[in-house]
């Protein structure tokens, strides 16, 4: 082996021999993909075959006799589902690798079905089915995303019940292949322009029905984890009601047919506005009772005796009243007059024992003016020349005294 070195270059050939070396030591290999494309010249020794990746995007250059194609069990077209025994090659005329193949088996549907299975564990495991991710649908949604196969029957479907249900509703439809080799990676880009689009509240997934092998893109891991990403709910309407799909497990709402995710999503308008129109009868049946309950309340009231004759309980006392009143101003009477009765004889014996009376029988009273109208009692009490008020029955008269006398 020369040195290689910036002064002493390899040749491509050398270069190319060399990979070619390293390639070959793979040895037999196993590889599984699915077909995209196959091409196969009449006359011609080599057939090429490209196989895909189902879960990533890349593919790998197959070549093989056509008898290898013409001994498979079942046909090969694409979107076939395959396990190839071949070993790498590398092409030093023109640098290419490829996989020169000398077995090819189709996968079968129990194969399919197990790896399905397995896959459903595992997203299951990952809690990408949990019913508590599922994101709600509005009641009414501002724009309906539909993912579909071009002018097909699944995507007028939905497009005619919905517009049949809400006329106004505004659908964006997207066409991509539902089926084949290139059904999940336009499937995804479609899926992703939808989820970013602010005015698209709803995404929908729908085919119609087909074997297990078409409904192969619709169980593919990348896609479900795009789908269980998604801020948009996604339905998914795959097929007819026995076909299940992964896909059913991790949209937000599975419908059995196209036709159901319209019913599903838009509602009827015919029916709202029923459901309107009987909410109103009731609200104004309830109104009406209510009233009529009231009024009977009311009526009610207004029929008890306290209501219907305030009066009836005064009028009751009246009689009462009136003979308390006349007992009571019997018994004034009666007060007033015992009174009056009391204050004469009162009067007469006052002016019986009072000073008038003594004064008419011929008496009279002496009053000292000197010492401040003081009633004499006594020869003593009177000095001569003392100035005295002399009151007599009719008057009273001022005097002096001038002699004293005494008793005889």
């Amino acid at each position: 082996m020369s040195a290689n070195s910036a002064d002493e270059p390899w040749p491509v050939r050398t270069v190319n021999v060399k990979i070619a070396e390293w390639v070959h030591r793979l040895g037999q290999i196993w590889v599984e993909g699915q077909i995209t494309q196959l091409s196969r010249r009449p006359g011609t020794r080599t057939a090429f075959i490209t196989l895909r990746d189902p879960a990533a995007d890349m593919s790998l250059t197959v070549t093989c006799p056509p008898e290898v194609i013409d001994r498979s069990p079942v046909p090969l077209v694409d979107g076939t589902r395959v396990v190839m025994c071949g070993r790498p090659s590398f092409y030093t005329g023109r640098g290419t690798v490829s996989l020169r193949v000398t077995e090819i088996r189709a996968i079968g549907i129990g194969e399919l079905l197990a790896r399905i299975e397995r896959l459903r564990q595992l997203l299951a495991a990952e809690g990408l089915f949990d019913s508590r991710l599922k994101r709600p649908l509005p009641f009414l949604p501002r724009g309906i995303g539909l993912i579909s196969g071009r002018a097909s029957a699944a995507s007028r479907d939905v497009v005619a019940v919905a517009q049949s249900r809400w006329p106004g509703v505004r659908i964006t439809v997207r066409d991509a292949p539902v089926q084949g080799p290139s059904a999940v990676p336009r499937i995804l880009g479609e899926l992703k322009i939808l989820n970013d689009d602010p005015e698209i509240d709803v995404i929908v997934i729908a085919r119609g029905g087909g074997s297990v092998e078409d409904l192969l893109p619709f169980s593919d891991e990348q896609l479900l984890r795009a789908v269980a990403a998604c801020t948009t709910p996604v339905v998914s309407a795959i097929g007819h009601e026995p076909d299940n799909p992964l896909l059913d497990l991790v949209a937000d709402l599975r419908a059995a047919t196209p036709t159901d995710a319209a019913k599903r999503i838009v509602p009827d308008v015919d029916a709202e506005l029923a459901g309107i129109a009987t909410m109103r009868r009731r609200s104004a049946g309830a109104l009406r009772n209510w009233v009529l309950r009231q009024q009977h309340i009311v009526d009610g009231l207004r029929a008890r005796p306290v209501l219907a004759d305030p009066m009836r309980l005064v009028d009751a006392h009246v009689g009462a009243v009136e003979r308390h009143r006349a007992d009571i101003r019997r018994d004034i009477t009666r007060l007033l007059e015992r009174e009056d009765h009391r204050h004469e004889h009162l009067a007469a014996r006052l002016a019986t024992l009072g000073p008038a009376q003594t004064l008419a029988r011929g008496y009279a009273i002496v009053q000292n003016l000197d010492d401040d109208g003081r009633v004499a009692r006594a020869r003593t009490d009177l000095p001569e020349g003392a100035r005295v008020r002399i009151r007599v029955a009719d008057g009273a008269v001022a005097a002096q005294v001038t002699q004293q006398e005494g008793t005889p």
